[in-house]
């Protein structure tokens, strides 16, 4: 019950911090509705996004296509919001794939330290002498375009900078008297590692992934952009946005409301995990 209170008391004042940051807050709010909008698709998109009505080519803004129609007639605003489906998934999920392998990486090599920690380093040194975007592009050109495959090149691309905060993290932790406690009752390094020192050194993971997630879902529109995301007909917001290159200069607002899309979810992660920084820094608290 102790700890289970605590936790409520940390979240509450972390809450209590992040509230003082209007900018996050609003962040905060526009986030969980790109995230509804994303899970409720099918029943908000007043249309299927590949319906197709030849007489509706690039028709402008009515009463029944609020945004328009494409240069296939199909509508504009189900597009873009069954686009946040793809959009946002691949954020997250690329996010979690490289959070994990980084947290992993890096707790193992914080928490052994010596010829370990020097081998995993300089693997991550070389891993980062290329270009994030540049990996992923590689990544998906190899392994063929598809979402799925698009995921994986931006989740293994991400990696170094999460493993690189875990292990800071992890060598400040990994001297604690709980970690001595649990070595002197011969507990496994594995179970330390998992039980007791990522829990507690995950913390300023945070805001990486918050962060990340907006850096990933505008990596993977670029993606999307250059044919090595999503494949058509699924819409997406960097894939609408090519999709619009043809058109740009009749309709250019084919182009902008996706571009506006991809905007509001990176700034509004970026916005949120600034918030989040300063919510969770002791130093700043009142």
């Amino acid at each position: 019950m102790k700890i289970k209170s605590r936790k409520k008391s940390r979240l509450h004042e972390i809450w209590q911090q992040l509230k003082k940051n209007r900018l996050a807050v609003v962040a905060l709010f526009i986030i969980i509705l790109l995230i509804l909008v994303a899970l409720f698709a099918s029943f908000i998109a007043p249309y299927p996004y590949s319906q197709q009505n030849a007489k509706l080519s690039n028709a402008p803004p009515s009463a029944e296509h609020l945004l328009g129609n494409d240069k296939l007639g199909r509508d504009i605003l189900s597009r873009l919001i069954y686009g946040s489906q793809q959009s946002l998934s691949m954020g997250v999920i690329a996010v979690a794939i490289a959070a994990t392998l980084g947290i992993l990486l890096g707790a193992v090599a914080g928490y052994f330290g010596g010829w370990v920690d020097s081998l995993c380093m300089r693997l991550l040194d070389i891993y980062q002498a290329i270009p994030m975007f540049l990996l992923s592009v590689a990544l998906a050109a190899i392994m063929g375009p598809s979402l799925r495959n698009a995921i994986i090149a931006l989740g293994i691309g991400t990696v170094p900078g999460f493993a690189r905060i875990m292990r800071a993290s992890v060598l400040t932790v990994r001297e604690k008297e709980y970690i001595e406690a649990a070595r002197a009752i011969n507990a496994g390094n594995g179970r330390i590692i998992v039980k007791h020192i990522i829990p507690n050194a995950i913390g300023p993971l945070i805001v990486q992934i918050t962060m990340g997630i907006g850096g990933c879902v505008l990596a993977g529109s670029a993606l999307s952009f250059i044919g090595l995301g999503v494949q058509p007909p699924i819409p997406e917001w960097g894939a609408l946005i090519s999709d619009a290159r043809s058109v740009m200069r009749q309709y250019p607002t084919q182009a902008l409301y996706p571009g506006i899309c991809v905007m509001v979810s990176v700034l509004a992660c970026n916005l949120l995990g600034d918030g989040l920084r300063d919510a969770l820094d002791p130093r700043l608290k009142n």
